[in-house]
Formats: structure tokens, C-alpha cells, sequence
């Protein structure tokens, strides 16, 4: 209690109006006392105007958020070396200097005390001048930026090698070299009180539903947070179906995916500070597609992607119908193979479901080790602990050499599909529940109740198996397969609603 007051009573007075004064004293003492007080990285730098009228000024910077090499040459020696003319007074002085004196392309005037401590958090430098009611905010970033790189997340054979780094900035700037044209839009917004993280939104005008952009640009503005770190903060705030583990919101890191996404009348989303862009609407059709599909020949990509299909169904549905046939529909497993499993579970003390929920959890439990620990040590403990687990396991007779076959069949097809390999998880682990319990019956409820699930769900009002349910041949010639370029002539009707032509001067038939 004494501590609190203590500091309540060597608290600054607050300043009452944020309106910047024309007193650099004044002005000076708000900022230190107030705005920046015990903050020792915001640097004070002092000096005068030439001229027999020399005007007092100071720059104001945060240390490491800035290029002191451009400040030096392009602010500071060219005001010291300028005089102001006699009749230039007040605001006028401001505009003499920004016009006249400062050597840079990118300067705005700043009236208030909190817009300067915003723009000095950013990495622009402010200059106060004595005498006039308004500052000058240079800018003049110049913080540690990662070099552009091959995402490790979505490495492929062929293809570009670019990921989007933290830098907002220089990953619009590499979506812009792939969409080199004037319809290519760029909308900023700003979401946290205290973080105050830019936010941008890329479409192209001629392409993506107005429609679309303002309902992304509502969600966005309607976040009341005090800050965001990452684009997973705005994915789960604004995405539909909130309490369903299947998304709404896609994410990448390459910028030639988010390029084919906004070609396509989607809209794309890139945050501060994030590698990770954020697509939507997004489908249950594209956790299957790859940008590797598109560089292939189409009869290689179609192959590809149905390996994902069916992997997706293995991971998904295999402990189940194991536990279910074994357990309740034995008859329906050929004679050799029902004696050979009875074989090897003789002298395994626990039912399967027991032998399903114990292996799948030390599986996850590997693959976890393996993601967090550093890579060669994730690795190794990751092989070598599924060996010696596994062949410890069976020798100790805990659980069955099928078992064994069965969870490295089904966790070896879920990282076929990495976006939906969580989700395979939780969908496993139901449906072994429900084979379970009612064997056969129980598996086939919980599949419909999936489908259901997914039946009912949107996308920024676009339904998430809108490409999965239709017989129109242009909306499901990148579906199961990816028919030829010249095939695919015309953009998703459920997205592009301005320009749904892709390819020039062909006719889409029955698609439109």
C-alpha cells in the first residue's frame, strides 16, 4: 500500500490537451515527463538553424528503430546549415523546412503528442522546432530486417523460393512484382491499442467482390485487442465457425500462392511482424491443392493430389474401421488375416481401443518432441524413438505387431496433408470412440456427422464445400484433379464476381 502510493505521488500530471505547444520547452517537458518517461532508448538531439534569427530544434528518435546515417545527412546537416527567413513565423516555419530544407522523400507534419510517440515507434524520426505549434515526422526506418528466404514450411521441388518475411513492407512488395498492375489495391488498417500493428489488405480491383473486401476490411476494424503479434491473433478473431476445428481462413508463407489466391477474387491479409499471410474466403477443396500442382504437368498433379485424398481418408478412418472390424464385424475380414491378428493379440493384456488411444498418443507425443526440439535432435528422437518404442512395445507384448502397422500407416498418411493433420487427429480419435462403442454403426454416424458438419459451414458467406458439391464443369476442373491450363478458362463463380475470364478470347461454355 505505501509503494502504491508512493508512486501515485511521484506520478507525472497528466497534460491535459495533446495539442503539441509552440514552446520546445514546453513541448520537451511532456515528452520526457509524460509520453516517454523512464524510456532511455527515445534519444533528445539538440542543435540550432544558421542565420542571424537561429531557431532552436530537437530531433527526437528511438535508438535501433532508425538509420542515424540518414538522419545525419539528410535532417540534421541540411538544417544546420539552412537560415530561416525573417518573415517566416509559427506553422509557416514547418512548411519552410519541409518544402525548403529537408533532403527526403517521405515527411509529414504531426500536431498532437501521441501521434509522436506512434510515429517514433514506427522508426520516424520527429522534429520539434521552438516557436511552432507543429513537427515534422521524417521518415527514416532502419531496424534489423531477416533476409528474404525458401519458407521451410512449404519447401518444393519446383517453384519460386521466395517467403514472406516480418518486414510488412517488403512482403507487399514481393506480391506486387507478381500482380504488376495498376487494379492491384493495398488497404491499411491499424488493430491494437498498444501494439497499433498495421494490418494490409491485397485484392485486385477488377477481379475480387467489393462485397468481400468491406466485410474483411468490417471484421478487421471491429477488433478490440490491446495488441496483435502474429496473423493468427486476426485469423481467429474474424474467421466463421468458430467453435469448428476445420478453418475458415487460410494461411501461407509464399508469396506466389497468395498472388494465385488474389488472381482468383480471394483477398489477402498480411500483418506486421508476420511471415504468415491470411487468404479468404477459404474452402475445404484448397487444403488438398498445392502450388507445387501448378508448376507439374497436370496428369503428375492430378496424381499428386488424389495421393492426398486418399491419405487424408486413411489417417482419418483406419484405427476406426480396425477397432470396429476387430471388435464387432470380425466376419468381414478374410479367415487368414482374422486368425493372424487373433495370433498376434493372444498374449496383449488390453482390448483395442485401449492399444489404438495409447499408440496414437505416443505417436503426437514424438511428432511434438520432434517439431520443438531443435531439427537434427527433433529428428533423431523422432526416428529413432518410434523404433525403439515400437519394437520394445511388441516384444513386451503391450500391444499387437498390427497395432504397429496400423499407427505408422496412419500417422505416415497424415503429413501428406499437413493443413488438415491436426484436424486428422481430432477426426481419428472420434471415430475410433464411436467404433468403439457401436462398431461399424457408430463409424458411419460419425461420418455423416462430419459431413454435416462441413455441409453447413461458410467462408465469408461462400460455402465451404461449394467447389466439393456442384456439376458445373469449370467449378470442378481443380478439384479431385487439375485439368490442363488451357482447360481451367474461367475464375471460381463463387469468388470472382467482376471478371471471371481467364483465359482471353476462349468461351467457358455452360460455367458461367
Amino acid at each position: 500500500m505505501f509503494f502504491w502510493k508512493r508512486t501515485q505521488k511521484n506520478a507525472p500530471r497528466p497534460r491535459g490537451l495533446d495539442q503539441l505547444s509552440s514552446s520546445l520547452a514546453v513541448n520537451l517537458h511532456w515528452l520526457k515527463s509524460d509520453v516517454f518517461a523512464n524510456d532511455d532508448t527515445i534519444v533528445f538531439r539538440s542543435f540550432k538553424t544558421k542565420g542571424k534569427r537561429p531557431l532552436d530544434c530537437v530531433l527526437v528518435y528511438a535508438d535501433n528503430m532508425v538509420k542515424h546515417e540518414y538522419l545525419s545527412q539528410f535532417v540534421l546537416r541540411p538544417m544546420m546549415r539552412a537560415a530561416v527567413p525573417r518573415g517566416v513565423r509559427g506553422r509557416e516555419v514547418a512548411r519552410y523546412l519541409s518544402e525548403q530544407v529537408l533532403e527526403s522523400d517521405g515527411s509529414e507534419f504531426v500536431t498532437s503528442y501521441s501521434a509522436i510517440g506512434d510515429k517514433l515507434m514506427d522508426g520516424v524520426g520527429v522534429l520539434l522546432i521552438d516557436g511552432c505549434p507543429l513537427a515534422i515526422a521524417v521518415d527514416a526506418q532502419g531496424w534489423a530486417k531477416r533476409a528474404v528466404t525458401e519458407p521451410p514450411t512449404e519447401s518444393v521441388v519446383r517453384g519460386p523460393r521466395q517467403g514472406f518475411g516480418e518486414d510488412l513492407g517488403v512482403n507487399i512488395s514481393m506480391v506486387r512484382l507478381k500482380l504488376s498492375s495498376p487494379n492491384f489495391k493495398t488497404k491499411f488498417v491499424h488493430v491494437g491499442t498498444k501494439s497499433k500493428t498495421r494490418v494490409a489488405i491485397l485484392y485486385l480491383d477488377n477481379v475480387t467482390s467489393l462485397e468481400l473486401v468491406e466485410e474483411v476490411q468490417r471484421r478487421i476494424e471491429q477488433i478490440d485487442i490491446d495488441a496483435v503479434l502474429d496473423s493468427g491473433y486476426i485469423q481467429e478473431l474474424i474467421q466463421d465457425a468458430p467453435f469448428s476445428p476445420f478453418p475458415t481462413i487460410g494461411q501461407t508463407e509464399r508469396p506466389d500462392v497468395v498472388a494465385a489466391k488474389i488472381l482468383e477474387g480471394r483477398v489477402a491479409v498480411l500483418v506486421d511482424g508476420s511471415p504468415f499471410a491470411l487468404t479468404m474466403p477459404y474452402l475445404l477443396v484448397e487444403a488438398f491443392q498445392a502450388n507445387e500442382d501448378y508448376y507439374n504437368h497436370w496428369i503428375t498433379a492430378s496424381f499428386h493430389r488424389l495421393v492426398r485424398y486418399i491419405s487424408f481418408f486413411i489417417t482419418t478412418t483406419t484405427p476406426a474401421l480396425y477397432i470396429a472390424l476387430i471388435s464387432y464385424h470380425p466376419q468381414l475380414i478374410p479367415t487368414n488375416l482374422v486368425v493372424s491378428i487373433a495370433a498376434a493379440r493372444k498374449n496383449v493384456p488390453f482390448p483395442g481401443i485401449v492399444e489404438v488411444v495409447a499408440m496414437g498418443l505416443v505417436f503426437e507425443i514424438l511428432r511434438e518432441g520432434g517439431v520443438r526440439l531443435p531439427r537434427p535432435i527433433g529428428q533423431a528422437i523422432s526416428i529413432v524413438g518410434a523404433i525403439v518404442l515400437g519394437d520394445a512395445a511388441v516384444s513386451a507384448s503391450l500391444v499387437s505387431a498390427p497395432m504397429i502397422i496400423v499407427v505408422g500407416i496412419t500417422g505416415v498418411a497424415g503429413f501428406v496433408v499437413p493443413n488438415l493433420n491436426d484436424i486428422a487427429v481430432l477426426m481419428r480419435l472420434s471415430l475410433v470412440l464411436l467404433a468403439a462403442i457401436l462398431g461399424l454403426y457408430g463409424f458411419v454416424l460419425g461420418a455423416i456427422a462430419i459431413a454435416l458438419l462441413l455441409s453447413s459451414m461458410e467462408s465469408f458467406g461462400v460455402p465451404y464445400l461449394s467447389t466439393m458439391t456442384t456439376l458445373v464443369p469449370q467449378d470442378v476442373k481443380d478439384t479431385l484433379v487439375r485439368v490442363p491450363w488451357w482447360q481451367m478458362i474461367l475464375r471460381p463463380r463463387y469468388l470472382a464476381s467482376k471478371d471471371r475470364q481467364r483465359l482471353q478470347g476462349q468461351d467457358g461454355g455452360g460455367g458461367r
